[in-house]
């Protein structure tokens, strides 16, 4: 089968990426989506069981810091672009062990960038793809809200590498004419997001009566974004959007974490049939991480104003659905929690 365009999605296997695929191989049966990914502790193909079958899918086990496989992965495949979502991408995880942050988040995206600037000889109708987080603006006050005009000002090493790699990805669209576009979104949830995560933490916690860790006094505030809203903006931005520009892309759903723990015990004991008030009582208040920073908001404007994309889920019910998603598929959290969906891999393309 020719196909229009051969796209390269890296991170493919992961809570975001498993959404974009999905979404991509779905609306575009005239594109060739090769799924790019490691399969670390998040990256789950089980999450894309409904559409590993399909004729214009490709999953490829690999790492975006091998630049040889990178190359013979471009010229095996002649990608017409690029969205690029492989990323070590856990706070908690970046202060502990900070260097693979930097191998995987700066390194293998100077590979993947390095690897198209080789192979796209004629940059016509080609697009490098670079989803990037709010976290690399730093941390607001009580009010004002993110831009894309807003200056870098990361504070851990998690928005740090990202930062870097925002940087380098820009640089190589002003030095050598890479035809690039980047997105910088906040806080995402929904169905499949691996479980250290806040929303799906406090979700199985509550499931099994944990306690409920909530960092420092709770009024740190994020802006919360439906994964499948995210999915859309990207598929919108890589066709529409201009090369060489910025978009964020927010929820405009601002919740306090210490709300937004209350709105989801009180969700949870509505589904679970428990008296109001008892997953509350679970909460418990922890040390703070360090540089924990204190708010981030998005200015969302720019991509609503130039290609007509606003959030289509609000987060209460939102919430409600991602809770809900959680208990119906209860096996699909045991796997992921006991580490056992790796087997699925094994299993399916008959090496570890």
């Amino acid at each position: 089968m020719a196909f229009q365009q051969t796209i390269l999605i890296t991170g493919g296997a992961g809570f975001i990426g498993s959404h974009l695929v999905r979404l991509m191989v779905n609306s575009h049966p005239d594109y060739h989506i090769v799924n790019l990914d490691k399969l670390t502790y998040a990256g789950n193909l089980e999450n894309l069981k409904d559409i590993e079958g399909r004729p214009n899918y490709t999953f490829v086990k690999g790492d975006i810091t091998n630049e040889a496989q990178m190359q013979q992965l471009f010229a095996a495949f002649q990608f017409d672009g690029v969205i690029h979502l492989a990323a070590e991408s856990h706070v908690d995880r970046s202060i502990s062990n900070p260097m693979s942050f930097i191998e995987t988040n700066i390194v293998g995206t100077v590979v993947l960038l390095n690897a198209a600037r080789y192979h796209w000889k004629d940059t016509t109708g080609k697009r490098f793809y670079h989803i990037s987080t709010d976290e690399v603006y730093g941390s607001l006050g009580d009010t004002g809200f993110f831009t894309e005009e807003t200056a870098y000002d990361p504070r851990s090493p998690y928005s740090a590498s990202k930062a870097s790699s925002d940087h380098l990805v820009r640089a190589y669209y002003h030095t050598y004419g890479l035809p690039v576009a980047l997105s910088n979104c906040s806080n995402n949830y929904g169905p499949y997001q691996f479980p250290e995560k806040l929303i799906p933490l406090m979700i199985n916690n509550i499931r099994h009566n944990k306690p409920l860790p909530v960092y420092g006094d709770g009024l740190y505030t994020r802006d919360w974004l439906w994964v499948e809203d995210h999915a859309a903006a990207i598929d919108l931005i890589y066709h529409k959007g201009r090369v060489g520009e910025t978009y964020n892309i927010g929820g405009n759903n601002e919740w306090k974490n210490i709300d937004l723990v209350h709105q989801l015990c009180d969700i949870m004991d509505g589904l679970l049939g428990r008296q109001a008030g008892v997953s509350r009582s679970l909460i418990s208040f922890v040390k703070d991480r360090p540089g924990h920073d204190r708010r981030y908001a998005i200015d969302a404007s720019k991509i609503r104003r130039e290609l007509g994309w606003e959030p289509s889920i609000r987060a209460a019910e939102g919430l409600r659905r991602t809770a809900e998603w959680y208990l119906e598929n209860t096996e699909w959290l045991e796997r992921v929690t006991s580490g056992a969906y790796q087997q699925y891999y094994e299993h399916q393309y008959g090496e570890g």
